[in-house]
């Protein structure tokens, strides 16, 4: 599974909005969400954390607990990845709207009035 190949199933990837303008720490992300919501509202992350060789499907951007997760499967498993992206939104009545850019916001502390 490459980065190409998630991005073709409609993933970008995914840094926190609220990590005051952090980048990426990795040259290769590890975390992504889909780019459309389901009609439900219900937004799909993908990870694949600290190198270990799988891709989780989660409707949270980092789940902690395995009852989180709705889809483990091998980085190698392109099809077991296509089956489950299309059973999330299967169960969650279809491809919804397109979700705003993901940006990080940059810290600020103070602005100067100049």
């Amino acid at each position: 599974m490459t980065e190409e190949y998630l991005r073709q199933l409609g993933f970008e990837t995914y840094t926190d909005p609220n990590a005051f303008g952090k980048a990426v720490a990795y040259n290769v992300a590890w975390r992504y969400r889909h780019t459309h919501a389901a009609q439900d509202g219900t937004v799909l992350y993908a990870e694949h954390p600290l190198s270990i060789p799988r891709c989780r499907l989660s409707t949270l951007p980092a789940p902690l607990d395995q009852r989180d997760v709705l889809a483990d499967v091998a980085l190698d498993d392109d099809a077991g990845l296509t089956a489950a992206v299309n059973s999330f939104f299967t169960a969650h009545q279809g491809i919804g709207a397109v979700l705003k850019a993901n940006t990080s916001s940059a810290f600020r502390p103070f602005r100067r009035k100049e």
